[in-house]
């Protein structure tokens, strides 16, 4: 069936996930060879095999991949939980700043190389660096409309088309470092001299000597969750997908006691107290 799947040009019909999520690879993974799952069981060696060759982005839930392929849910589950032991899979929530709000997305990791619990904490880290997709610019990008909107701001400041494209690249280094567009606009637009003789001259030198100072790097902040409870934990505390509580390293959090049940005589106060304030109104 999964041979069917990937049948004709060579490019699977699979679904995509939502934009975000999906298969998401690990970096700097060996070139594929026929013997990259050999190590595994059959089913797994199969699974593996089958995600492997999915597109980057490509769903890879459960149920999709259960419907993908001839195992059912559970079986699947149980496989992708092999896999992540096996160092093939990690799958967890990533922190993500960005559109306007903060939030909590669940990533999935998957390397046809196999990892060690230590390369996966060093990558949920942020020590080990993501392969970067290919940049693509716009026709009209940020720093364009930025620029071809400064005439209205300070008509001073009018560019052409032509010296709009010249300084997008400068005014892309600002954005690249943190900058929005009002602190780029006061930048470039307080202090003006009178008159301006030559304005894209004037915005190139603003771009180049006011250019703010690179952010210090931050970290990616991650959990992954353990396969066996599915509680999020650090990194570092999962070990062949599992928790610290299932491996039986450590003690599981004591759950707290039930409160103390009321003897007949307590329940009998009570309805009497109510059945008086009752009769009182």
């Amino acid at each position: 069936m999964a041979d069917a799947y990937f049948s004709g040009a060579g490019t699977p019909a699979h679904p995509a996930a939502n934009p975000g999520y999906g298969k998401r690879p690990a970096p700097d993974q060996a070139p594929r060879t026929p013997a990259d799952f050999a190590h595994l069981p059959a089913r797994e060696a199969h699974i593996a095999g089958f995600i492997d060759r999915l597109p980057d982005g490509a769903d890879i839930s459960v149920k999709l991949l259960a419907s993908c392929l001839p195992y059912g849910q559970q079986a699947m589950r149980t496989a992708l939980n092999n896999l992540q032991a096996a160092g093939h899979l990690r799958r967890g929530r990533e922190h993500v700043v960005g559109s306007g709000s903060a939030r909590w997305v669940t990533r999935t990791w998957f390397s046809r190389t196999a990892r060690d619990d230590g390369w996966w904490t060093r990558f949920l880290r942020g020590d080990v660096p993501e392969d970067a997709p290919e940049p693509r610019r716009p026709s009209r990008s940020r720093a364009f409309v930025l620029l071809a909107a400064l005439g209205r701001t300070a008509p001073a400041l009018a560019l052409s088309a032509a010296e709009c494209e010249r300084l997008a690249p400068l005014t892309d280094d600002w954005f690249a470092r943190g900058a929005d567009e009002p602190a780029v606009l006061r930048a470039l637009t307080t202090g003006l001299p009178a008159p301006v003789h030559s304005p894209a001259a004037l915005i190139r030198r603003r771009l180049i000597d006011k250019l703010p100072p690179e952010p210090a790097p931050r970290p990616p902040l991650r959990v992954v969750e353990c396969t066996a409870c599915g509680d999020p934990g650090r990194p570092e505390d999962i070990r062949g997908g599992r928790c610290g509580g299932c491996r039986g390293t450590t003690a599981a959090p004591a759950r707290p006691a039930p409160p103390p049940a009321l003897t007949p005589g307590a329940v009998r106060t009570y309805a009497q107290g109510i059945r008086t304030a009752l009769r009182a109104r």
